[in-house]
C-alpha cells in the first residue's frame, strides 16, 4: 500500500518476559530469559465477564537476522503485522486470532527453529515451552486443530519443517520462499563465504608459489582452521556488517544448524573445504537429511494430518527458492498431499504483502 492506512480497532501487544528451561546453558551463550511479544485483537476484551471468548493462535516465526517484536516496528508506506492482521479483520478476510512473536535470535544471526547442539534446542523451545506457555497467559484455543505457524525464508523453512516434524503441535503452516533444495539455495553462496573467510586465513596469502596440497591438508572433514573463529570474533565486535559478511555468517549458521558436531573445533563442521572450496560429499549429505524436499516422503503422514499447508514464493528470488518451493510442491503432489502453492511477480525482500493471503488462509484452516 502506498499510504499507511487508520485501523479502527488496532487491538494489543502485550509483551511478557519468559525464562526459558531448553535455552539455559546453550552453546552459543545467547540468553535464556527473553521477551515474547503476543498480539491480541480487539475482540479479546470483548467477551463475557469471567468466562471470555478463546482465539486460534497464530505464530509468526521470522528471517534470519529477525526477532519476533521487529515485526511489530513501524513501518512506512506499510503495515507492520499487528496492522495488518488488524486491518483483515476489519475487512472480514479473517476473523480474530492471536498472534505470538518469539524471540530465537542467535550470535549467528538466527536459526532455523530446529534443534542444534551447535546453536540450541530452538524447536523443543517453541513445542514444549513457548507453547503451554501462551496457553496458560491468554484465553487460547489450546489446542494443535486452532493453532498454526507462518514465516517468511528461514522462518518459512522453520513453519514447513515443524509441520513435517512437529505436527503434533500444529493445524496449519504458512511458508513464504522458505529455504528448500540446498543443491540451489546455498551451493552457490559457499564460494563467496569461502573468499570472506579465507580473509583471517593462517598465515596470510602471499603472492607467488602456491602449493594446493599442503593448504589444504586437514580441511577434507569440514572444520575450522581458525579462521571460522576469527571471523566470527571479528564480526561480534563490528559495529555494522557488510552484505557479504551478513551472507558469510548466515552460512555458517546453516553450518551450525545442520552439521553440528561436538567433537568439531566450533561445535560444528563446514561443507567445503575452506582452501579449495571441493565439496565434502559426507558433509554435505549431512545438510541434505535437512531440505525439505528430501523429507516429504518420509513424513506424508505427518503432513496429511494438516488441516492446511500453504506455499508461495516470487519467481524472481534472488536465492533461487522458486526452484526449491516447486520441487517441495512437486513432491508433495507426488505424494498426495493437500497443499496451496503459488508464485507472484517479485523477490526475496520486503513482500510481507503476501500475508494479506497466508494468513486468511491459516486462519480458515484453524478458525473454531
Amino acid at each position: 500500500m502506498a499510504l499507511k492506512r487508520p485501523v479502527r480497532s488496532p487491538g494489543t501487544v502485550v509483551v511478557l518476559e519468559h525464562t526459558s528451561k531448553v535455552l539455559a546453558g546453550n552453546a552459543l551463550g545467547d540468553p535464556h530469559v527473553r521477551q515474547l511479544a503476543v498480539w491480541l485483537p480487539s475482540q479479546y476484551d470483548t467477551g463475557r465477564p469471567g468466562r471470555g471468548r478463546r482465539f486460534p493462535v497464530l505464530y509468526d516465526l521470522v528471517g534470519f537476522t529477525g526477532s519476533g517484536t521487529a515485526h511489530l516496528n513501524w513501518k512506512p508506506f506499510s503495515e507492520n503485522l499487528a496492522e495488518r492482521a488488524a486491518r483483515l479483520i476489519h475487512e472480514g478476510k479473517m476473523g480474530p486470532a492471536i498472534l505470538v512473536f518469539p524471540d530465537c535470535f542467535t550470535r549467528l544471526g538466527g536459526n532455523q527453529y530446529v534443534n542444534s547442539t551447535a546453536i540450541g534446542r530452538y524447536a523443543d523451545y517453541l513445542t514444549r515451552e513457548i507453547i503451554p506457555f501462551v496457553d496458560r497467559e491468554f484465553r487460547t484455543l489450546a489446542s494443535r486443530d486452532h493453532r498454526g505457524c507462518f514465516g517468511k525464508s528461514s522462518g518459512g523453512y522453520g513453519a514447513i519443517i515443524h509441520g513435517m516434524k512437529y505436527a503434533k503441535y500444529w493445524g496449519a503452516i504458512a511458508d513464504h520462499s522458505g529455504d528448500a533444495y540446498f543443491d540451489f539455495v546455498y551451493g552457490g553462496d559457499w564460494p563467496n563465504t569461502l573468499n570472506e573467510l579465507g580473509k583471517y586465513r593462517k598465515p596470510k596469502r602471499r603472492e607467488g608459489a602456491y602449493d594446493a596440497v599442503l593448504a589444504s591438508a586437514g580441511l577434507g572433514d569440514g572444520r575450522d582452521d581458525g579462521r571460522v573463529r576469527r571471523f566470527l570474533e571479528s564480526v561480534w565486535k563490528k559495529p555494522k556488517l557488510s552484505d557479504a559478511e551478513v551472507h558469510a555468517i548466515m552460512n555458517i549458521c546453516m553450518a551450525a544448524t545442520y552439521d553440528p558436531d561436538p567433537k568439531a573445533p566450533l561445535g560444528f563442521r563446514v561443507p567445503f573445504n575452506l582452501e579449495t572450496g571441493e565439496l565434502i560429499e559426507s558433509r554435505w549429505k549431512r545438510w541434505l537429511r535437512h531440505d525439505p524436499v528430501n523429507l516429504v516422503k518420509a513424513h506424508a503422514r505427518e503432513l496429511r494430518t494438516l488441516k492446511g499447508i500453504y506455499i508461495d514464493c516470487g519467481w524472481k528470488d534472488q536465492y533461487h527458492i522458486h526452484y526449491g518451493a516447486r520441487v517441495l510442491s512437486k513432491r508433495l503432489s507426488e505424494a498426495g498431499i493437500r497443499h496451496r502453492y503459488e508464485e507472484f511477480d517479485d523477490n526475496h525482500s520486503d513482500i510481507d504483502y503476501r500475508m494479506d493471503v497466508s494468513l486468511p488462509f491459516l486462519y480458515r484452516a484453524l478458525k473454531p
